[in-house]
């Protein structure tokens, strides 16, 4: 997944500090990225059902909520 595009290493290092830590290996950066863009596909996934069967095209944010709910239980 390394030479894959998506949400930036940089970002993911900013994010760890926020939360407090000193200092953040690559390796760290690269776990949270995989686990991020895994949950955020799951999440956009059932968005996209949930916009279908409102028999809609465009994902608004309540699909979104819903689905980011649905994921987390």
């Amino acid at each position: 997944m390394a030479n894959k595009k998506g949400i930036p290493l940089a970002a993911m290092e900013r994010l760890l500090k926020d939360a407090g830590a000193y200092r953040v290996a690559e390796q760290a950066k690269v776990a949270l990225k995989e686990a991020l863009e895994t949950y955020a596909l799951k999440i956009g996934e059932s968005a996209v059902k949930y916009s279908n069967h409102a028999g809609r095209k465009t994902i608004k944010s309540e699909d979104i909520k819903l689905a980011t709910k649905v994921q987390g239980d």
